[in-house]
């Protein structure tokens, strides 16, 4: 990029922003997330600290906030409430030490306090006399808004500060001097208090059942439903918020920093001697190494916390050091917010392509520059279907806003279409097969374009990916790699010829030696005896997934009653054949659609030569035991309950844990509902865990499902 397209760039970068924040400041309408909107300004800031001649005083990155609304009294603060760089990394907080060090000119380690940075509302509370007199909001840092009213409301925020003894302010180590001086602020002089008002979660979910039952509007998240209580002009409204109020911040107007209080640590004790709430995890660090790790255990229990946070704040903890430090630009060099990975980030669409399933569906992809979202490098997201392209408006070359949660597949969740050039290109829908130039149809009343072609290599070498997988036949060893190969060299045509593999074709492969051969044939050997729900699902029937192949194979259990132990598979293949539609839309959870699919599926002449093939090779199907109500498995002890896994478990693989839970009657979903039974909770569990809580599910350990499954 040159100078001229830079300068292009920062100009719409900086009109997209100041939209945006204008929606959120002044009108109290979120139009883009604060990851994204984080996402656009540190583009901005890159670039302008590329090319520093091209940064303006407009420049959002020269601003600290919104302007105040005109419903509100303006107030000007006596020192501007000032907003904070921000790191994503280490080395971006390696970075700032190094910038402050060649600001100084020497070597500079300090102690560094570290505080949860609350999702909520900055506001500023003014004490005269130890009187709350005034309560501000940032607004954009220099004039705010006079809510007094509306925060007066929070509970947890003294009307009049609290008379701290000599114990505890010795305590502080605070001389005796320091203790008469600071006591004069409180009855005579003027003590500032800032920190943030915040809606806990709990608050939240409760609002919204409410909110559901009355059939108002839901708060979008804590942090919106905070702005907008703050600023209601009804203070009722305000109180039925049941907002929260945690300082961070002690300033005395006429007192330079570090002079009668000396350390951000100290402060903040100080502040809760006053009767303020501060957040008990915030901790003092002597290095960067220990803020690292004190940064990495937050993150693991922020799911536990009962407010949100998007990070932390790292902040020099010498008071004194504040002034000499200074303020550059928009913000400080003695702090930094030093933010969990953006959950959403900006970033450019190079190109859309189409990648085919085993069932020929078309899905599209966006193929991204490069962006770190949710702490992972993303450079592709899925788009779902033609329906989606259409919804979002995408073109090639937009800017979009891409959301990645947890282990969620990367999406295209908004397309910025104020930083369009004129240079973006119109997506089509796909007309043929992009990998065997078949006949693309998209059905009536279907959102999927899908390829018409048996022979499509992609579909075959899907179907046979998915027939070896871990929820499948679980054939050991055969990733998508290892069967490619196999089809590249004529082995294989369909899933029943890997049971035909012999140790003269694989010794003749590329990389094969040996053992490599052997290794793979005992896989195949262990696994030529599937249980039959398994099998199901492996063959790839159109909308068949594990919960319905497991009530088909109990649907075989239970009619053929008279079989036990193993059977063939043309005897399976006998039973599906004597069954229509009718009798499958019978079955609790089989509707209409997926019984059609089934029933077609058994009556294809290629489905029919498969079925022979499998047992031609010899593979036989295990039968489950069935108990007297007629449940799979030889202890029916879980039926009735449902069961939803979430983060690592240690004593057992997730598969193994599905298997048992539905061995023993019981139902696995993969997504949380009130109707859910238990909760099984790994190691890192992800927002399942949250969830649960707000949802009133039973939360299980491992240790305890083990237990329950022994």
């Amino acid at each position: 990029m040159d100078k001229i397209q830079a300068a292009k760039k920062i100009d719409k970068l900086k009109k997209e922003i100041d939209i945006h924040r204008y929606n959120y400041h002044v009108l109290d309408k979120e139009t883009l997330s604060p990851a994204a909107l984080d996402s656009l300004k540190d583009e901005l800031f890159r670039l302008e600290s590329a090319w520093p001649d091209l940064v303006t005083p407009d420049s959002p990155t020269q601003r600290i906030g919104g302007e105040p609304s005109s419903r509100f009294k303006k107030v000007i603060h006596d020192r501007p409430m000032i907003s904070l760089f921000d790191a994503f990394s280490p080395e971006d907080m390696s970075a700032w030490k190094n910038r402050n060090e060649n600001f100084l000119k020497h070597s500079y380690s300090p102690d560094y306090y570290c505080e949860l940075k609350l999702d909520g509302l900055a506001v500023s509370l003014r004490y005269e006399k130890g009187l709350l007199v005034r309560g501000a909001t940032r607004g954009n840092g220099q004039v705010g808004e006079d809510v007094t009213v509306n925060l007066r409301t929070i509970a947890s925020l003294p009307l009049s500060l609290r008379l701290p003894s000599e114990k505890e302010l010795t305590e502080l180590k605070m001389s005796a001097s320091d203790q008469e001086r600071f006591k004069k602020y409180l009855v005579n002089g003027i003590i500032e208090i800032r920190g943030e008002a915040v809606m806990s979660k709990a608050v939240l979910a409760s609002l919204n059942r409410r909110y559901k039952i009355e059939g108002k509007a839901l708060l979008a998240n804590t942090r919106n439903a905070v702005a907008g209580s703050i600023r209601q002009l009804d203070p009722r409204i305000t109180a039925e918020r049941q907002l929260d109020f945690y300082a961070y911040d002690l300033l005395l107007p006429d007192q330079e920093r570090g002079s009668l209080v000396t350390s951000r640590q100290q402060a903040d004790s100080l502040a809760r001697c006053l009767g303020f709430k501060t957040v008990r995890q915030n901790r003092l660090r002597s290095n960067l190494e220990e803020v690292f790790s004190f940064y990495e255990t937050v993150g693991l229990k922020r799911s536990d916390l009962p407010f949100e946070i998007d990070g932390i704040v790292v902040k020099v903890n010498d008071l004194k050091m504040w002034p000499v430090l200074g303020i550059v630009g928009k913000a400080p060099r003695y702090m930094m917010a030093y933010k969990f990975s953006a959950e959403q980030a900006t970033t450019k669409v190079n190109d859309v392509i189409w990648q085919i399933g085993r069932t020929g569906v078309l899905t599209p992809a966006a193929i991204l520059e490069p962006v770190k979202v949710g702490g992972a490098l993303i450079s592709r997201s899925t788009l779902h279907n033609w329906d989606e392209i259409k919804r979002l408006g995408l073109m090639i070359g937009d800017t979009v806003v891409v959301e990645r949660s947890g282990d969620v597949i990367p999406k295209v969740v908004q397309v910025i279409t104020g930083l369009r050039t004129g240079d973006e290109k119109k997506i089509t829908a796909p007309a043929v097969c992009p990998i065997c130039g078949g006949p693309v149809h998209k059905a009536l009343g279907e959102v999927a374009y899908r390829c018409q072609s048996n022979r499509c290599y992609a579909v075959k070498l899907r179907r046979l990916i998915h027939f070896a997988s871990k929820g499948a036949a679980d054939l050991d060893g055969l990733g998508p790699k290892l069967i490619e190969q196999f089809v590249a060299a004529g082995l294989i045509h369909d899933a029943a010829d890997v049971y035909g593999l012999k140790r003269s074709d694989l010794l003749g492969l590329d990389r094969f030696g040996e053992k490599k051969a052997d290794n793979v044939l005992a896989a195949l050997a262990v696994r030529k005896q599937l249980e039959i729900s398994r099998f199901i699902y492996a063959l790839g029937i159109r909308h068949v997934g594990e919960e319905t192949a497991a009530l088909l194979a109990g649907i075989f259990v239970k009619e053929q009653s008279d079989k036990s132990g193993v059977i063939k598979p043309n005897e399976l293949l006998s039973f599906f054949l004597s069954l229509n539609s009718k009798a499958l839309e019978n079955v609790s959870e089989i509707g209409p659609i997926v019984a059609a699919s089934i029933v077609e599926f058994w009556h294809r002449p290629e489905t029919k030569d498969l079925i022979k093939k499998f047992g031609n090779y010899g593979l036989t199907l295990i039968l489950p035991a069935v108990s007297s109500s007629g449940v799979q498995g030889s202890v029916a002890r879980l039926a009735g309950l449902s069961f939803v896994l979430t983060g690592t478990l240690s004593g057992l693989t997730r598969q193994d844990a599905k298997d048992k839970i539905k061995e023993l009657g019981g139902k696995v979903n993969s997504s949380l509902t009130k109707e859910t039974n238990y909760l099984v909770v790994g190691s890192e569990p992800g927002s399942k865990y949250q969830k649960a809580k707000e949802l009133g599910v039973k939360i299980i350990a491992e240790e305890d499902f083990l237990k329950m499954i022994k």
